[in-house]
């Protein structure tokens, strides 16, 4: 059972911010300190993604354990009150991701997914995309 009040749950639930999250801004700030330059959350993309570095061709999603469903991770947990409804919005979602990342693939676009767990050892986040990058050009 939820201790909060449906109210209440669904206020909290309002608040969760879609753009510019605190992964995203830790992730961007990671590549600016590295040299790199971007733009943010193209409409002319499918998916819009959070970061698009034209210059290399790439794209990169930053995504929440939970509501992308992280695979194998203690994040990605489903709720126990309304699991029915959560699992088929879960899979959702990662479905969604999955035919995004299929449609920038098919335009030639390079993409990459950050995981907000991965912000737990930024060095080890900030090797990964500098490889990837360069592999890219």
């Amino acid at each position: 059972m939820d201790r909060l009040t449906p109210e209440r749950r669904s206020w909290n639930m309002s608040r969760i911010r879609g753009l510019d999250t605190t992964p995203e801004k830790r992730v961007r700030s990671l590549l600016h300190r590295r040299g790199f330059r971007y733009s943010l959350h193209r409409k002319d993309l499918p998916g819009k993604p959070d970061i698009v570095l034209t210059r290399f061709n790439t794209v990169i999603f930053v995504h929440g354990c939970f509501w992308h469903h992280h695979a194998g991770c203690s994040n990605a947990t489903l709720p126990k009150t309304r699991s029915d409804f959560w699992a088929t919005k879960l899979a959702g979602n990662v479905e969604r991701d999955a035919r995004n990342a299929h449609q920038l693939k098919q335009l030639g676009w390079n993409v990459l997914i950050v995981w907000e767990c991965e912000l737990d050892d930024e060095i080890k986040l900030q090797k990964r995309l500098c490889e990837s990058l360069a592999h890219a050009k």
